[in-house]
């Protein structure tokens, strides 16, 4: 009796501790999308790159536009005040926002918006086509009507990698900014 008991513990134990280790805060993608893959240029030096030259930085992927008037510039302070949190490992990550309207994005509009809110934040622009297409990887809905109401719509999501290059979380919320660290911090250990 006090084996079996022994066996039905120690199997609670290992259950429970496979449980904990992918006790994300933000939804784990794992598996589910595919890993980081992009041409783009960076505003910040006007250079043509690719996830490349990420690899071994854990990276979150963010689509937005620096006029949009509350939901990018909200998402880009929260995940500045999580890298800020991070201290020394804030190095290890980097921030990619890619715009998605690229007619008003210029490269030198791009560096200014990201610069202000931390080093580890890079602009990125790139053509219809380039920002299509990697929309389109994972699943990002976005949509821009140029004219005299000129309107941009996209969606939400935070995607993040590990350095590997391989999708790991996403998220539509980042006002937990101590989860939204907590999830950086093992990402950046693994």
């Amino acid at each position: 009796m006090k084996l079996r008991h022994l066996a039905v513990v120690a199997l609670a134990l290992l259950v429970s501790a496979c449980g904990k280790q992918n006790n994300w805060h933000a939804t784990d993608i794992s598996g589910a999308m595919p890993p980081l893959a992009f041409t783009a240029t960076r505003a910040d030096d006007g250079k043509a790159i690719s996830e490349a030259e990420y690899r071994g930085k854990v990276v979150v992927l963010y689509f937005g536009y620096t006029h949009c008037p509350d939901v990018c510039p909200t998402t880009l302070a929260n995940l500045a005040e999580a890298l800020g949190r991070l201290g020394a490992k804030a190095d290890d990550v980097r921030v990619l926002f890619v715009t998605v309207d690229p007619n008003r994005d210029t490269l030198d509009l791009m560096k200014g918006y990201v610069n202000s809110f931390a080093p580890q934040v890079d602009g990125l622009r790139g053509t219809d086509n380039q920002i299509a297409a990697l929309a389109r990887r994972y699943r990002v809905a976005y949509s821009v009507t140029p004219g005299a109401n000129y309107e941009v719509m996209h969606s939400n999501a935070v995607f993040f990698f590990g350095r590997d290059g391989r999708a790991h979380l996403v998220s539509t919320d980042t006002k937990n900014i101590d989860a939204l660290t907590e999830d950086l911090k093992r990402l950046s250990d693994m």
